[in-house]
Formats: structure tokens, C-alpha cells, sequence
């Protein structure tokens, strides 16, 4: 397969029949709500604080998930503004947990870094962040 993960790996999980819908795929809600961990997680070490999801500027499903795939959940900040981020997440799976990894699903999630009171907060420039945030764009880190 030719086509490349963007971003890195931030979660990953088994797909499991309780998740399924009743043509026997995988739900949709559950892939989003996957995803939306995974942008949370990537979005929250970016800034600092904690994040909430604000919109989803586009989400497109590619190929369903199955019983038995692992789904992993690739994550990229794409834009950082004064108290958003926009990250890139791409859902992949490896069919039956050792076939081949195929991407299923993607979108753009923003979040909104906010304060111990649920207000809106500052996102640090990337020269304040530690050193496991800020190596993440090499593929180390976490």
C-alpha cells in the first residue's frame, strides 16, 4: 500500500461486536467518538490545558471498520490560533488485527483550550512547550 499515516500514532484499539451497527459494521458514532479522543489528547498536550471540541470541520468515511481490526488513530496539530487548534486525525485499521492497514476514516476536529473555570485560555507559543510535545513533529515523543 502506497498511500502514508499523517501525523502519529495516539491511540489504538480493538474493534469490538458490541460497537457494531445492524448491518454489522462498525458504528459510525463510535469511529467519530475514537477520533475525537485522539484529537483531544493531541490538542490538550498542545496546549497545555484542557480542551474541548468545538467543530468538526469535515469527516469523511472511507471504507468500514470490521469486527476484530484494530483502529489506530493518527493525529496532527494543522493550525494553531490564540485559543484554538485544529488538528488532522486519521483513522486506520489493520484488518482481523494482523491483515494490511488501510485508512477508514478522516477529518479536521477544532478544539478550544480552556482554564480550571471553563473559560477560554491562551495557547503557550511551541518555545514554552516541554520537550515531548514539541518533538512530536519528528514522529518522537509521548
Amino acid at each position: 500500500m502506497s498511500e502514508k499515516t499523517t501525523g502519529r500514532l495516539t491511540t489504538r484499539c480493538v474493534a469490538m461486536p458490541s460497537d457494531t451497527n445492524p448491518a454489522g459494521d462498525i458504528f459510525g458514532g463510535w469511529v467519530l467518538s475514537q477520533m475525537d479522543l485522539a484529537g483531544g489528547i493531541c490538542a490538550g498536550q498542545r496546549a497545555q490545558s484542557r480542551v474541548v471540541t468545538v467543530s468538526l470541520e469535515r469527516m469523511s468515511f472511507i471504507r468500514p471498520v470490521k469486527v476484530g481490526d484494530i483502529l489506530g488513530v493518527y493525529t496532527r496539530v494543522d493550525e494553531v490560533g490564540r485559543t484554538s487548534i485544529v488538528v488532522n486525525v486519521e483513522a486506520w485499521v489493520r484488518r482481523g488485527r494482523i491483515g494490511n492497514r488501510e485508512k477508514v476514516t478522516e477529518g479536521k476536529f477544532k478544539f478550544v483550550a480552556l482554564d480550571e473555570s471553563g473559560q477560554p485560555v491562551l495557547i503557550p507559543p511551541e518555545s514554552e512547550l516541554p520537550d515531548y510535545v514539541r518533538f512530536q513533529r519528528d514522529g518522537a515523543g509521548f
